[in-house]
């Protein structure tokens, strides 16, 4: 006990030393105070050094208005990390981005995008109009399909659109089909969102309207496109006393470039739907207000006369949107899906594919690349453009809404299968254009031709962080729609798209499928399209490109040239969205944008070596103008990491937003 009792003051300080060590090492093992994460400076774009937010008015905002141009060239790609939008205004993109910053779902960030294209570019789209969208969901790969087209009322005919009566009055509707309430098909663009958002929302509905709302309640400036579609409309706007309101000055003269606009309005609406859900649009206040302007019989500028469409409260509460399945197909190394019927878009896009894989696209790639995509080659426009023409053709006797008229054997498979598609390549000749062409033999299908054209439209792609895709072509049809305002929104004049005769040109033997009906959703050609790489087991894989394009009937023209340049011609996402416009409806006229710079669209185009290769060939060619509005993001890798590139089209005012970075 003693020798233990003499050593006690050294065990203790040995003791205390150990425990010293020992906390020292716990200390030095345990991580020190939580750095903040790194801020998160997405949704701004880098200027002289520094960022800036859009629509702050600062310089270098890309929301600062400008005279509209048919082509503005010089546009980069843009690089982000995990999350992207491309849209048409630079405003509408801003508010997609922010939604994506905070954590919202890709449809979230459709939903705001929709709320202020809205007020910033009505002209093209709305609450008073209609969409399509494709969503990918990264955690089930799945890709559905939803359908917000509007819809004839119950009260139309087949005559709807050519006579004010089919029993009393056999004369035309004034002041004409398009700018009456004839026009109006029931909107179906928030239902649509809504159905979407019901299945993949994330944030709440509530909170997706607030930067459409202080847009539309503190002011926006009027950019270029907007100005232009208001002059350039200034005779049907002015029938409306409430368009007459918002877009004209006192004195009659058009709001003009740089006008500072307020929509309370527009704002109201949005904060009833933010507030109270889709449903509050379909029924109550809003819902009479839209049937009371289709109803509308008097022109508010001169008294004139203007044959009112037939929709009902009962057409607003019955209308549905819906889920459908996707197009969906391989080409080369790719699957492609795109929009189902009543969208045509999606089996021509598709059939157009399909048949260009018999073909070494790869051999006839542009010379010349630059930032603009370079210059087409003359073998490479033509065969797209014929391809296309074959496209066009079964387009125009067999696609309509699916719901009323059925598909060649009740199938897309029939318009779409690889046989088929072969034999249909078979008929292209490398040296003569086939001018126009005739619809494949599906059989016993008694069906007239109709080729109704389409106009107006925009679109958008987003992906989250998540790694959601969300493509949607939205559009009130043709340039400020029906030119009929309520509730600080313009109504569509969407049920154009139908023939307005029943029967086919020129023979008139067989009603067209796409004649009106009650409740029928009208052809169109909207054609938002995804893109995914094709596993070696023949899998569907990770998604690789989305995309889409206003345009009207063009649109399947302006997907194909973008899917093309990037999977056949190796053209980075912004390359492939700025090349020339090309390609053909089914018609002996193939379009060469003369408003790309590597047109030369002086003396009809007789000077560029394109067109005079194409005339070569046998082909008409136009190089009127094109007004695509391509929006792509395209998935590749940079210092063996998946980032996100995107491309805006230089023909419109849009931008790409994300969390951006320079590789």
């Amino acid at each position: 006990m003693a020798g233990c009792g003499g050593n006690s003051n050294n065990n203790a300080q040995n003791n205390a030393a150990l425990v010293a060590a020992i906390a020292a090492i716990n200390a030095a093992n345990q991580p020190g105070p939580t750095a903040p994460p790194a801020a998160d400076n997405g949704c701004q774009i880098p200027s002289s050094g520094s960022s800036v937010v859009v629509g702050s008015g600062d310089p270098g905002d890309p929301a600062a208005p400008e005279p509209a141009s048919g082509y503005v060239p010089g546009h980069k790609l843009v690089y982000a990390k995990n999350y992207m939008v491309v849209a048409n205004h630079p405003l509408a993109t801003r508010a997609g981005c922010d939604v994506l910053k905070a954590g919202g779902s890709a449809v979230d960030a459709a939903v705001a995008v929709q709320a202020v294209l809205g007020l910033v570019e009505p002209q093209s789209s709305g609450l008073g109009g209609g969409a399509f969208m494709l969503h990918y969901d990264s955690a089930t790969k799945k890709v559905q399909a939803y359908d917000g087209r509007e819809t004839a009322p119950a009260a139309a005919t087949e005559n709807y659109l050519r006579y004010v009566d089919d029993a009393t009055d056999t004369s035309a509707p004034v002041p004409s089909a398009r700018w009456s309430g004839r026009s109006i098909g029931t909107p179906g663009a928030v239902r649509m969102l809504d159905i979407a958002y019901q299945d993949h929302g994330k944030l709440p509905w509530k909170d997706l309207f607030g930067y459409g709302i202080t847009l539309a309640s503190d002011g926006f400036l009027i950019g270029g496109r907007m100005a232009t579609a208001i002059a350039g409309s200034a005779t049907h706007l002015k029938r409306d006393a409430d368009a007459t309101a918002y877009f004209f000055n006192a004195d009659g003269t058009p709001k003009a470039l740089g006008t500072k606009l307020t929509n309370p309005a527009y704002a109201k609406t949005l904060n009833a739907i933010a507030t109270q859900g889709a449903n509050v649009f379909y029924a109550g206040d809003i819902a009479k207000g839209i049937v009371d302007k289709i109803g509308v019989t008097t022109a508010a500028s001169d008294g004139s006369a203007i044959t009112p469409g037939k929709t009902t409260l009962a057409d607003l509460a019955s209308y549905k949107a819906k889920r459908r399945d996707p197009v969906c197909g391989t080409y080369r190394d790719y699957y492609v899906c795109g929009m189902s019927p009543p969208s045509s878009g999606g089996i021509a896009v598709m059939q157009t594919l399909g048949i260009l894989e018999t073909f070494n696209l790869g051999l006839h790639k542009p010379t010349a690349i630059d930032l603009e995509g370079g210059k087409p080659s003359v073998m490479g426009v033509h065969l797209v453009s014929e391809a296309e023409r074959l496209a066009y053709a079964d387009r125009e006797k067999y696609v309509a809404d699916t719901d009323f008229v059925p598909l060649p054997y009740g199938s897309i498979d029939s318009l779409i299968n690889k046989p088929y598609l072969q034999g249909r390549a078979s008929l292209i000749s490398l040296a003569k254009s086939m001018g126009t062409a005739q619809p494949g033999d599906l059989g016993d299908v008694p069906l007239g031709i109709d080729k109704t054209e389409e106009h107006g439209t925009t679109h958008f792609t987003i992906v989250d962080k998540q790694g959601n895709v969300v493509v949607m072509t939205t559009t009130v049809e043709g340039g400020m729609g029906s030119a009929h305002m309520t509730q600080g929104f313009l109504l569509n004049n969407q049920l154009t798209d139908f023939s307005d005769e029943p029967y086919g040109k020129p023979t008139q033997t067989y009603k067209v499928a796409n004649r009106v009906a009650p409740g029928k959703r009208p052809r169109s050609s909207m054609a938002p399209t995804l893109v995914f790489k094709k596993n070696a087991d023949g899998s569907v894989g990770e998604f690789v490109m989305g995309t889409g394009s206003p345009g009207g009937s063009n649109i399947i023209q302006y997907v194909v040239k973008t899917l093309v340049g990037a999977i056949d011609w190796g053209l980075d996402a912004q390359q492939a969205t700025s090349l020339v416009d090309f390609g053909a409806p089914n018609s002996v006229t193939t379009n060469v944008g003369g408003e790309h710079p590597n047109v030369d669209e002086t003396n009809s185009g007789l000077n560029d070596p394109l067109v005079a290769g194409l005339i070569g060939l046998g082909h008409k060619v136009s190089v009127t103008p094109q007004s695509s509005g391509v929006s792509t993001i395209l998935r590749t890798n940079v210092g063996g990491k998946p980032v996100l590139t995107g491309g805006a089209d230089p023909r419109r005012e849009g931008i790409v937003l994300g969390d951006t970075f320079t590789p």
